[in-house]
């Protein structure tokens, strides 16, 4: 009996399943077909039902194992690769040989068919790269141009978006204010029936590492990159073929090795990847920027005459942050202005400076945030002295400017909301600078703009925003 038989509208609906998948029956009227269900009156054997459950089993878990795979490759991309849009014709290659004599070569090449003179001036000025043990190919022929003599080409990589596209590849987390710089490494041949193994990391602080691989003609040479977990990925490319030149970055924590070449010359040129920011804080410290030597003599006198105490400047930038969410240390990759070169500064002369939130003359800990609790009972304590918070009133429906509370006033009959607000302020972990033995350089001509960060907090039933600055705090010994 066949498993589903076929037939036109039946009154019977019995053990019915409808072709459209609906839970109920169509109009009776229409056309459409219904198929009945025998499967009960021949159920399949039993093992034909443990084979069937057993490959969809299988077949699942090849293809959960294959989600994960793609999943955790998406996740962390360790290699990227592209094209360079260049005319091979309009590339010179300039080197030096060990005679001293500077040579040109013109691309591109294919040494099968011509082999240039300068070609075999060049493979004779590389040594060999060391062989390695055991040796799984032929490494003789796996040259490299030495670092002592002079190279120049007229790629320019930085005129081209490959940096742009190993920061949005590799580095998509990277820090504003943070730069990736591409330094011309080594230039490498492998000859037919060579390659090379895997050689030892260099140590530069790189961050990645650029491969272009020039126009000169070449078969198989096959660069094999493996991460730190072992994943491993190829990348055979066009060998070298006139059109669009080919370039593959991975990150520094990457091994990678050469396939020996079946047929031609592989040469290619990398580049290491350097992580510098404008400032002297982040992933790995290395500045572009340094402070004229006209500023650091207007500091200098500062710092001697300083020494011993605690001092502290305003920030003058806008960073755009929650102060109750972000600590005031965080703002230091994005340092922008004066206040990223007087940082700077600070760092030259090997001292230590943190940022902290501030506001009335309180300053809140290096490592907190600024939490205005809610609304508390009055409190006997008094204040010291007359103390201001400016203060942004959030209330859409009056649009009041930022107004300076005193303390030590209330600021309604029968309330004092500057004594609760300086309640709240001790509350959640800040203290006056006299307390700290801060001591606060600025000039009082001079009234130019500081950093002003809101916080919102309820204040007698309305939203209100305390306005924050920022202080670079720094002990000189």
């Amino acid at each position: 009996m066949p498993l589903s038989t076929i037939s036109s509208i039946s009154t019977s609906t019995t053990s019915s399943h409808y072709s459209d998948g609906l839970p109920f029956p169509r109009n009776q009227s229409s056309p459409d077909f219904e198929v009945e269900s025998v499967l009960s009156k021949v159920p399949l054997a039993p093992s034909q039902a443990r084979r069937r459950r057993s490959s969809d089993k299988d077949a699942e878990a090849i293809y959960r194992a294959s989600v994960s795979a793609l999943v955790t490759a998406k996740a962390r991309p360790f290699t990227v690769c592209g094209r360079i849009p260049v005319d091979p014709t309009t590339l010179t290659l300039f080197f030096r040989s060990k005679g001293g004599i500077t040579h040109a070569l013109d691309f591109p090449i294919d040494v099968d068919y011509d082999m240039p003179p300068s070609m075999d001036v060049l493979i004779a000025a590389c040594p060999s790269y060391p062989t390695a043990s055991p040796a799984t190919f032929s490494e003789s022929g796996s040259l490299f141009y030495p670092q002592n003599l002079p190279l120049t080409t007229t790629l320019e990589i930085a005129n081209h978006p490959i940096l742009d596209a190993v920061r949005n590849t590799l580095f998509p987390a990277l820090p504003v204010g943070h730069y990736l710089s591409a330094m011309r490494d080594r230039l490498d041949i492998c000859l037919k029936g060579s390659g090379r193994s895997v050689q030892p990391r260099p140590n530069d602080n790189r961050v990645a590492t650029i491969v272009v691989t020039l126009p000169v003609r070449f078969r198989g040479g096959g660069l094999v990159v493996r991460n730190k977990d072992g994943q491993a990925e190829t990348f055979y490319g066009r060998g070298g073929k006139s059109g669009d030149m080919e370039w593959v970055a991975f990150m520094s924590d990457c091994d990678h090795e050469v396939e020996p070449v079946q047929k031609g010359c592989r040469v290619t040129i990398s580049y290491a990847v350097q992580l510098r920011t404008f400032g002297p804080s982040g992933l790995q410290p290395n500045p572009l920027i340094s402070p004229s030597d006209r500023y650091l003599d207007l500091l200098s006198p500062v710092l001697n005459m300083s020494r011993g105490r605690k001092i502290s400047f305003y920030l003058t930038g806008e960073y755009g942050v929650d102060p109750s969410e972000v600590l005031a240390e965080s703002l230091v990759p994005y340092l922008k202005g004066g206040d990223s070169v007087l940082y700077h500064a600070l760092k030259l002369y090997k001292l230590s400076p943190e940022l902290r939130w501030t506001a009335g003359g309180y300053v809140w800990p290096v490592g907190q945030t600024v939490e205005i609790l809610g609304e508390m009972p009055e409190s006997p304590i008094s204040p010291s002295k007359p103390m201001a918070f400016s203060l942004l009133n959030g209330a859409g429906v009056r649009q009041v400017p930022s107004v300076s509370v005193p303390l030590s006033a209330p600021s309604e009959p029968g309330s004092d909301e500057g004594e609760d607000l300086k309640t709240r302020v001790e509350k959640s972990g800040a203290k006056p600078l006299a307390e700290e033995e801060i001591m606060l350089l600025s000039d009082a001509a001079l009234s130019g703009p500081v950093t002003k960060e809101r916080v919102p907090f309820v204040s007698c039933g309305e939203l209100e925003k305390l306005v924050v600055n920022v202080l670079l705090v720094v002990y000189v010994p």
